[in-house]
C-alpha cells in the first residue's frame, strides 16, 4: 500500500481573498499543479490496489485531488481531520485509520494544509517512516510513503510538479 500525502496546490494569497477561506479556489497555476500531481500518482501507483482519496473540506484541497479521482474513476471524501487547525489527536486518529486501510491493501491520497501535514509526517516518522530528506511540505508537494508487512517504510519527497 502507498500513502500519498499532498499539500494543496497554489491558490493565490489568503490576504487577497475576500470570501470565506474555505471557498478559496486554486489559481491557474494551481490547476496545472493539480494535473501534474494526478499524473505523478497515476504513474506511481499499482492500479490493482483500491484507491481512497481524502481531502480537507477546503475547496482548494478538493480541487487539488479531483484530477486524481477523475483519472482513477473514484470519489473524493471530505475528512475534517485534514482541515486547518486539526489537533494532534485528530491527526493520530487519521493515521490509525490510514494504517488500517494500508494493511487492508488500499492506496490512499490525503490532501491537507501546511499546519496539518507536519503533524502527520512527524507521526509517520514516529510510526517507522524513514524520510529520504528533511521534512518539508511546499504547496503542491507530495510525500510518497510505502507500507509493507505491517511497517511504514521509506518516505520519498516530490517537489511541486512545476518545480521538479
Amino acid at each position: 500500500m502507498t500513502l500519498y500525502v499532498v499539500r494543496h496546490a497554489h491558490a493565490g494569497r489568503r490576504s487577497e481573498w475576500t470570501g470565506d477561506d474555505r471557498t478559496r479556489p486554486l489559481s491557474d497555476r494551481g490547476e496545472l499543479q493539480a494535473k501534474g500531481i494526478a499524473t505523478t500518482i497515476d504513474q506511481d501507483r499499482d492500479r490493482a490496489a483500491a484507491l481512497r482519496i481524502l481531502t480537507s473540506p477546503a475547496v482548494r484541497c478538493a480541487q487539488t485531488v479531483q484530477p486524481v479521482a477523475n483519472q482513477a474513476g473514484c470519489d473524493v471524501s471530505v475528512d475534517d481531520r485534514l482541515f486547518e487547525g486539526a489537533g494532534s489527536g485528530e491527526v493520530a486518529s487519521l493515521l490509525e485509520e490510514l494504517t488500517t486501510a494500508a494493511d487492508g491493501g488500499e492506496d490512499v491520497v490525503a490532501c491537507s494544509h501546511g499546519d496539518v501535514i507536519p503533524m502527520l509526517l512527524d507521526q509517520l516518522v514516529q510510526a517507522g517512516m524513514e524520510p529520504e530528506r528533511n521534512l518539508v511540505w511546499q504547496k503542491a508537494s507530495m510525500w510518497i510513503v510505502r507500507r509493507d508487512a505491517g511497517s511504514w517504510g521509506a518516505g520519498r519527497y516530490l517537489p511541486p510538479p512545476d518545480r521538479a
